[in-house]
């Protein structure tokens, strides 16, 4: 499929833009159909910039599972969320009546979330709108910034370039950071979670989720030493409570205090209360990175200039090199 797809929208922009008269951009619709926490987060600073550039804009998703709704439901400019079935050959009609949907409402704006999927740049091709951006209007590399490559930013360079390019200006604004846009009662809340889970609610919180997909995912050797030298430097100064998953596992055997829930906007409620968070990368760590809380993400075997943890005083460690000191020196220079 990518194959299949990879030439879908090059000549959009020279066949159906190029010199015609610019319009207004109300109706929006993105293409992210995927399921996966980590990549409904890493679109919310695309939302926000559509929102800051269109300000009574309306955004249509095509997400896949039920995670984009509580990510989002607090985005006041997001009018529908479409989800298409996980299993298509199971739900085929369904399926294809969400893919031919888009050619029947109108919309201004398109924009393919993920340049790599090949649904969501069929679904682009598809839909009824003047303005697509495919992620083919590509500058070389270094005309861009550094971080043109990490995947909440890339989306805001391509449509940045896009409206540019269709006579909406040049915008230099910094790229918003990731934001569940936690509601002041969901913090609140967060608090008094944090507060019923340590020994010591006076003191500032360490928060560690140990858990991880495939080969993300650490042994409990390397969790068992990186633990108890975290216990060992800042375990007399801050609480240490660890974020367990929905698989309700510990890498660390359940040694430390911890804290579970299935509520990923209560999740990250508690996190924002946190000093700090310490996790592989994944969908919670991104969520981490979505809150207030310092996030230090763990990084071994995927991009980190493709995924890192970015915003307030955020960072990451490679695993690959250093020693579990240099790990308690940087996470130390986090607090």
């Amino acid at each position: 499929m990518p194959k299949f797809t990879q030439d879908i929208g090059k000549s959009h922009f020279n066949n159906k833009v190029k010199g015609t008269k610019k319009t207004k951009i109300s109706k929006i619709l993105i293409c992210r159909p995927n399921q996966r926490l980590g990549n409904m987060l890493l679109i919310t600073p695309l939302i926000q910039e559509l929102v800051a550039t269109f300000p009574d804009c309306k955004i249509d998703l095509i997400v896949k599972g039920g995670v984009a709704r509580p990510v989002f439901q607090e985005y006041e400019s997001v009018n529908n969320i479409i989800i298409l079935p996980r299993k298509p050959f199971k739900e085929l009609f369904k399926y294809l009546r969400i893919f031919f949907s888009v050619k029947v409402k109108k919309y201004d704006l398109v924009i393919c979330g993920d340049k790599g999927s090949s649904s969501g740049r069929i679904l682009t091709y598809l839909s009824n709108a003047k303005y697509k951006v495919y992620g083919t209007l590509e500058k070389t590399p270094n005309s861009f910034e550094e971080d043109y490559y990490h995947m909440a930013k890339n989306n805001v360079y391509l449509l940045r370039y896009y409206l540019e390019q269709i006579g909406y200006g040049i915008n230099t604004n910094s790229i918003a950071k990731l934001d569940l846009k936690l509601t002041e009662s969901e913090l609140v809340n967060g608090k008094t979670i944090l507060d019923n889970s340590v020994i010591d609610s006076t003191k500032k919180t360490i928060l560690i989720f140990t858990f991880a997909t495939g080969n993300k995912c650490y042994s409990k050797a390397w969790w068992s030493t990186f633990y108890t030298a975290l216990k060992t430097k800042f375990g007399d100064t801050y609480n240490i409570l660890e974020v367990l998953p929905a698989e309700n596992v510990s890498q660390i055997d359940f040694k430390a205090g911890s804290f579970y829930s299935k509520d990923i906007r209560e999740i990250a409620a508690v996190i924002a209360n946190a000093e700090l968070f310490v996790g592989g990368d994944g969908g919670i760590m991104h969520l981490a990175a979505a809150t207030s809380a310092t996030t230090v993400g763990l990084f071994s075997v995927t991009p980190t200039h493709k995924y890192r943890p970015y915003g307030n005083k955020n960072d990451f460690i490679d695993t690959k090199t250093g020693t579990v000191e240099d790990y308690m020196s940087l996470i130390e220079s986090k607090l």
